[in-house]
C-alpha cells in the first residue's frame, strides 16, 4: 500500500443503485450498486471503484446498508478512508439511500454533480452490459427524467452587483489548484482535454457580498449553466434551477453557440467564478461544471 493512499484525505463517494439493461436467468432485471470516489482535481490516483449485484427481490435499504459497510471495508483494504459523504443522483432512490447511509453515519447529498459516476455508467453501458448474457438493446424501463422546474430568482442577499461572460483556455485551468480560491468547486479535468480547448463560463461580481454569495452557492451543488430564451440559468442539486441574470436575444444566441461548442470540444466543461471586482486576482468561489448529456 502506498503512503500517498494511506494518508489521503477522505473523498466523497458517488453512488448509483439501480436496474440495468440485463435480464437475469430468473427472468428478473439486474440490479446493481456502483460506487466510485470523486476524483480530486490534481491527484493522479484513479480512485476507488466498487460494484455489487443485488437480487431484484432484495432491493431495499437493509441490503444497501450491508453493501455500504462491505464497500467501506473494501476501500480500507485498498488504502482509502471512509467517505465524507455520498452523492446520490437519482431522485427515485434518494429515500432508500438516505435510510441506509444515515443508519451507519454517512451523510447523503442529493446531487447531479456526479460527473465521474456518469462517465463510468456510460462506459459500462457501451462495454460491459452488451457483453452480458441477457443483455437487452435498450433499458428495461426508461431512465426517470427530472421534471423541469421553473427557474427561481436568486435571494436578494446573494445577488451580485453585475456579471459577465468569460472564457478560459484549458491550459490555464490546469493550474487552478494554485489559484487563490475561497470556496473551491474544482473537479478533475477530463482525459484527452486539449490545452487549446476554450472553456466558457461566467464571472459574478459583488464588492461587498462576494464571500457570502460564494458560500451560498457552495451549498447548491451546482451542475451546469443553461441559456434560456432571455435568461442565464443555473441547474443545481437534483431538480433546482436558479435565474442568474437576464440576457438579450443576440447574447443568448452567441452564448448558446459557445456552450454547445464546449460540449463538443471540451467535454462539456463550464465554470462559475465569484469575485469582488473584475481586477481581483482572488476568487471568493470558483466552480467547474460539466454539461453532460442525460443517460
Amino acid at each position: 500500500m502506498s503512503s500517498a493512499l494511506s494518508v489521503a484525505v477522505a473523498a466523497d463517494w458517488e453512488l448509483d443503485y439501480y436496474s440495468r439493461p440485463v435480464m437475469e436467468a430468473d427472468g428478473k432485471k439486474r440490479w446493481e450498486l456502483l460506487i466510485c470516489s470523486t476524483p480530486t482535481f490534481a491527484g493522479s490516483d484513479a480512485g476507488f471503484r466498487w460494484v455489487k449485484l443485488c437480487p431484484a427481490s432484495n432491493v431495499n435499504s437493509i441490503w444497501l446498508q450491508e453493501a455500504l459497510l462491505e464497500a467501506i471495508a473494501a476501500a480500507a483494504l485498498e488504502g482509502y478512508r471512509t467517505p465524507r459523504r455520498l452523492r446520490c443522483w437519482r431522485a427515485s432512490m434518494r429515500t432508500m439511500v438516505q435510510r441506509a447511509a444515515e443508519t451507519i453515519g454517512l451523510e447523503v447529498v442529493a446531487s447531479r454533480r456526479c460527473y465521474a459516476l456518469v462517465e463510468w455508467l456510460r462506459e459500462r453501458a457501451l462495454q460491459v452490459y452488451p457483453a452480458e448474457p441477457g443483455y437487452m438493446a435498450g433499458p428495461l424501463a426508461p431512465v426517470p427524467v427530472p421534471v423541469p422546474q421553473p427557474p427561481v430568482q436568486l435571494p436578494e442577499s446573494v445577488r451580485g452587483d453585475n456579471w459577465s461572460w468569460a472564457t478560459l483556455p484549458a491550459v490555464a485551468l490546469r493550474e487552478a489548484a494554485d489559484w487563490d480560491i475561497g470556496f473551491d468547486g474544482l473537479i478533475r479535468l477530463p482525459d484527452g482535454l486539449a490545452d487549446q480547448a476554450v472553456i466558457p463560463g461566467i464571472r459574478l461580481f459583488s464588492a461587498s457580498r462576494a464571500l457570502a454569495i460564494a458560500g451560498w452557492m457552495a451549498g447548491l451543488e451546482p451542475v451546469r449553466l443553461r441559456i434560456g430564451a432571455s435568461s442565464l440559468l443555473l441547474e443545481a442539486s437534483l431538480e433546482n434551477c436558479w435565474l442568474l441574470g437576464a440576457v438579450d436575444q443576440a447574447e443568448a444566441a452567441a452564448a448558446s453557440e459557445a456552450f454547445e461548442a464546449s460540449r463538443a470540444d471540451a467535454h462539456g466543461l463550464q465554470f462559475i467564478a465569484v469575485q469582488s471586482d473584475p481586477d481581483s486576482e482572488r476568487f471568493d468561489g470558483f466552480w467547474l461544471l460539466r454539461d453532460l448529456p442525460e443517460l
